[in-house]
């Protein structure tokens, strides 16, 4: 049986059909994949009889939800005010139960530095890193600040804006010079970068859900990209491979969910999350990544994580019930 089975199989869901409030789309860099991610849920959650609305972050988002007067809300705004607790905090301010993470949440995770900082409280391993504002480098001068860098950390390393996903602004760096070009292009996403040790070997991302009894790990999915896992090989079909359950070894595959569930509960969320780890070539499980409102477009991991049993509409059911129970 699935580990999503498993989930599914300890709750009853009610079968009155909801009205649902989508909110898709928002002004960040992810805005063109959080409105592939509304549609798609959208479509899903039409299809399970219920009545779904798709609203933009816009003027009329706060009118029409007063209009809609919505059962419950799912915001799939990635990035930025869509998961640092801004949009959530809007939510609750109206009283709307909404699928997702509470803003004290969203606030840890959302900021790669502090998630680390909480999960590595937690035991959870993760890369040593440096987090920089790019006023430093004017103030210091580059040059000294990439030797200090280089020096602390050792090459190569993984370059990331501090907050978003999607894999925009991040880049590797092997040496000086990429490294330089790496922060250039980190620092055109955000103020401040994340440099961190590279960790090489397989890189899984495990989703969890929260249905009421607690975080449950889903089967691990293994991604094989033709070269960095980046925004294009996340969502242009062809450049990846997913497997599904992840081809880990059994003690690798609970490792893994056991990080992501741990991840899930020390800081604090919600419905669902998805952690992205990389495992060493000594089967060692590392914490990269965070997601608070994941992808679910048709490349995502968490749809693919999901569906992998047919049983992805019966999830997201489930997902869209929860906070009325709660």
């Amino acid at each position: 049986m699935s580990r999503l089975n498993d989930v599914l199989s300890t709750i009853t869901v009610d079968p009155t059909p909801l009205t649902i409030a989508v909110i898709a789309g928002g002004w960040d860099h992810e805005r063109d994949i959080s409105l592939r991610s509304g549609n798609r849920v959208a479509q899903v959650l039409r299809d399970c009889g219920h009545t779904v609305h798709i609203l933009d972050v816009d003027s009329d988002m706060i009118p029409r939800l007063k209009e809609i007067s919505p059962d419950v809300v799912w915001p799939l705004v990635h990035g930025g005010t869509g998961e640092d607790g801004s949009l959530q905090n809007i939510l609750i301010a109206l009283g709307l139960p909404y699928v997702g993470t509470h803003s004290d949440g969203c606030q840890l995770a959302s900021f790669k530095p502090t998630s680390k900082a909480m999960v590595r409280t937690a035991g959870v391993l993760t890369p040593d890193s440096l987090t920089l504002p790019k006023t430093f480098f004017a103030q210091l001068g580059a040059r000294t600040v990439l030797d200090v860098v280089c020096e602390h950390l050792q090459l190569p390393v993984v370059v990331k804006p501090f907050q978003g996903g999607s894999a925009l602004g991040v880049s590797m760096a092997n040496n000086e010079e990429t490294l330089r070009t790496a922060m250039v292009e980190c620092f055109s996403y955000a103020p401040d970068a994340l440099i961190e040790c590279m960790v090489d070997g397989t890189e899984v991302a495990v989703s969890v859900v929260d249905l009421g009894n607690g975080p449950i790990a889903l089967d691990p999915v293994e991604i094989v990209t033709d070269g960095n896992y980046d925004f294009d090989a996340r969502y242009n079909p062809g450049r990846s491979e997913y497997f599904t359950p992840a081809r880990l070894d059994e003690s690798t595959t609970a490792k893994v969910c056991e990080m992501a569930e741990r991840v899930h509960r020390a800081l604090g969320l919600g419905t669902f999350s998805r952690t992205d780890i990389i495992v060493d070539h000594d089967g060692t499980p590392w914490f990269i990544d965070l997601n608070v409102t994941p992808g679910m477009t048709e490349t995502s991991l968490f749809p693919i994580a999901a569906a992998v049993t047919g049983k992805l509409p019966d999830l997201y059911n489930a997902m869209v019930h929860a906070p009325l129970a709660s």
